[in-house]
C-alpha cells in the first residue's frame, strides 16, 4: 500500500486582529513548513535548508514568490471588505482563508487536489475538481460561484495546476528535502494521569514523520469506547507528539494487565507497546503531569492555528518517499495566480 504525500498552502487574511499580520501565507510539504510570508515582513522566507537549494536552480524564485504574495495580500485585503459587506458586518474580528494544494500516492500515482476558502471559521466556497465547478455552502458565496463558474479558462487552469503542476512540484520538493523529510525518529512513550480518577493518557513525543497510529487495545483488540484520541501536534524541533486517553474508572484493577497502548510509526515494522500498570504511570494529584515545555508548545500551536487556520481544514494522511528527478522545470511557480482571485 502506497503512502500519500502532500503539498499545501494556507493563506489567511484578518481584520480587527491586533498585534498580528493582516496577511499570512505558509507552504508545507508533508506538514513541514517550507516557506512563510506575512504583511509585516513583506518577504517570502525559506524555512528549510533544502528549499534554499531548490531556489538556487532558479535565482528569481524568491523574488517572484515575494512579488506574487504581495499582490495576493492586496487581493485578500479587498476580499475581506467584500465579505464584510455581504455578511452585513462592520467592525469586529474577521478572517478570510484559502487552503489549496494536492496529494499524491507514491504507489498508485493517484492525485487529489483541493482549493477551499473559509470565512470566520466556516466553509465559504470550494472547487470540485471532478465536476470542475464551485460549491457554495452559504448564500453569500453564490454570487462568487456564478462568477467563477462562468470563467472556463479558470476551471482549466485549476485542473492543470492541481493534476499536473502541483504534483510535479511536490515530487521535486520531496527529492530536495529527502534527507529530512524521509528520516525516521521513534518517540518516547509515557503513561500520564492527572489524578486517580482521571483517564490514563498514553503520550508519545519526539517522533518523525507525522505518519503514526496510536491506539489502546484490550486482549489484542482495538478499543473505541472509553477512548479519546488527540490530534498530532508539532514540537519546537520539528518532531511530533500525540496522545490517546483511556477511561479507567470502570476498569477493575485486576484487569489492567489486559490493556496495552500501541504506537506504530509508518515505515517501521515493530510497534511500541506500553502495558497499562499503576507503577508505569506518571501522576501528580492536583497538578498537570505534562512537562511545562509540552504545555507551552501546545498553547502556542493552538494559538497559531486559531489565528491562521481557525481549524477549518483538517486532513489525515500517510506518506512514503521515493527518488525523483532533481531537475527543476523552467515554469518554477509561474503557474496561474489562483490564490489571487477576487471574491
Amino acid at each position: 500500500m502506497g503512502l500519500t504525500h502532500s503539498l499545501r498552502y494556507f493563506y489567511s487574511s484578518s481584520s480587527g486582529v491586533s498585534n498580528f499580520p493582516e496577511f499570512v501565507a505558509v507552504g508545507l510539504v508533508d506538514d513541514v513548513q517550507m516557506i512563510h510570508y506575512d504583511s509585516n515582513t513583506q518577504k517570502a522566507e525559506f524555512k528549510q535548508q533544502w528549499i534554499e537549494k531548490a531556489a538556487e536552480d532558479d535565482p528569481e524564485y524568491s523574488a517572484r514568490q515575494t512579488n506574487r504574495l504581495m499582490n495576493t495580500q492586496q487581493v485578500f485585503k479587498g476580499n475581506i471588505d467584500i465579505l464584510k459587506q455581504r455578511f452585513n458586518q462592520t467592525g469586529g474580528v474577521h478572517i478570510n482563508q484559502l487552503m489549496y494544494g494536492c496529494e499524491w500516492d507514491d504507489e498508485t500515482a493517484e492525485v487529489n487536489g483541493y482549493h477551499q476558502y473559509g470565512y470566520d471559521g466556516e466553509d465559504f466556497i470550494s472547487f470540485d475538481l471532478r465536476t470542475e465547478s464551485w460549491i457554495a455552502p452559504v448564500m453569500q458565496a453564490v454570487i462568487t460561484k456564478h462568477m467563477w463558474d462562468s470563467d472556463r479558462s479558470l476551471s482549466g487552469d485549476l485542473r492543470n495546476y492541481h493534476t499536473q503542476l502541483c504534483p510535479e512540484w511536490l515530487k521535486k520538493y520531496l527529492n530536495y528535502g529527502r534527507s529530512s523529510l524521509m528520516r525516521t525518529e521513534l518517540p518516547s512513550v509515557s503513561l500520564l494521569q492527572k489524578s486517580s480518577s482521571s483517564p490514563v493518557t498514553c503520550h508519545a513525543t519526539g517522533f518523525y514523520p507525522n505518519r503514526a497510529e496510536m491506539v489502546w487495545r484490550k486482549d489484542g483488540v482495538e478499543l473505541h469506547e472509553g477512548v479519546n484520541k488527540g490530534e498530532s501536534l508539532t514540537n519546537n524541533d520539528g518532531t511530533f507528539q500525540m496522545s490517546v486517553d483511556l477511561e479507567v474508572s470502570s476498569i477493575k484493577s485486576e484487569d489492567w494487565h489486559r490493556y496495552r497502548c500501541m504506537f506504530q510509526l509508518s515505515g517501521v515494522n515493530e510497534e511500541i507497546i506500553t502495558k497499562l500498570g499503576k507503577a508505569a504511570i506518571r501522576t501528580n494529584e492536583g497538578s498537570s503531569v505534562f512537562p511545562a515545555g509540552v504545555v507551552i508548545r501546545i498553547m502556542g500551536i493552538l494559538l497559531l492555528l486559531t489565528l491562521c487556520f481557525s481549524g477549518i481544514f483538517i486532513w489525515r494522511r500517510k506518506y512514503k518517499g521515493e527518488k525523483y528527478e532533481t531537475h527543476l522545470p523552467s515554469t518554477c511557480f509561474q503557474h496561474f495566480d489562483v490564490h489571487g482571485l477576487i471574491i
